[in-house]
């Protein structure tokens, strides 16, 4: 089975759009005997585009279940902030703005920050929020699992915690860990494939591959391919943020 595991969004529908095209490409070209392509989490904030990430990632499940989508902590983020508006928590402080902006949604006019505002104005547009999501976004958002795993490959959003078992692994770990992880030299139960902790290059590490570029601001979208003994990276480039 060849296997694609593309790295974190943020709302960069462009990059998206372009890496599926070359994947389809070379799906096309090689026809393997099976094939998944896995998204490592993160779809929304900081980006331009989260919703048509995500009306784009529901539609080609749907077209294909071999595409699949793990979850990352900003969309843990973001429906967390639908359920209960925290001008502390993530989707406020690190670019739900502009998740809510691509639905239609003005939460914080002037700033990257929810600061000097008040309770009630964060109230009515956490509301205007819930009101433009669709249900069919919540209910994805909600049904993306926390890892996978193929072959001699594990693969979650940030991480795992060292000596805990892969069954084990905490939801928590999975989408936030970082220091633990990455200070650990030794080899885990399967080589583990994460985002969420951004790199200028890809990391290719005896024991972990890190391949979130910082698609949303650097333009450079990467993804690792595993064919057999064939292990390589992918890599699509748009407009720097």
């Amino acid at each position: 089975m060849r296997v694609y595991a593309i790295g974190d969004v943020h709302g960069r529908l462009d990059l998206l759009v372009a890496m599926h095209r070359r994947i389809a490409a070379e799906i096309h070209q090689a026809r393997p005997a099976d094939w998944r392509v896995i998204h490592l989490g993160d779809y929304v904030d900081r980006g331009p585009d989260s919703k048509s990430v995500v009306d784009f990632l529901i539609e080609i499940r749907k077209r294909d279940p071999r595409y699949l989508m793990l979850a990352g902590n900003h969309d843990i983020g973001f429906l967390d902030f639908l359920e209960a508006p925290d001008p502390d928590g993530l989707f406020i402080r690190y670019g739900g703005i502009q998740t809510a902006q691509s639905y239609g949604v003005v939460i914080n006019e002037g700033g990257n920050a929810w600061f000097g505002r008040s309770e009630a104005a964060l109230r009515q547009g956490h509301a205007a929020l819930v009101e433009a999501v669709p249900k069919s976004h919540v209910d994805f958002l909600r049904s993306l699992p926390f890892s996978l795993t193929f072959g001699d490959f594990f693969f979650c959003h940030a991480g795992i915690r060292p000596g805990i078992a892969l069954e084990m692994q905490s939801m928590q770990d999975l989408i936030w860990i970082r220091d633990v992880f990455h200070n650990h030299s030794g080899l885990h139960p399967k080589i583990v494939v994460h985002g969420h902790t951004p790199v200028p290059e890809p990391e290719v590490m005896v024991n972990r591959v890190n391949i979130d570029t910082l698609a949303w601001q650097s333009g450079n979208l990467t993804a690792l391919v595993v064919d057999g003994a064939d292990k390589r990276i992918l890599l699509v480039s748009g407009e720097k943020a």
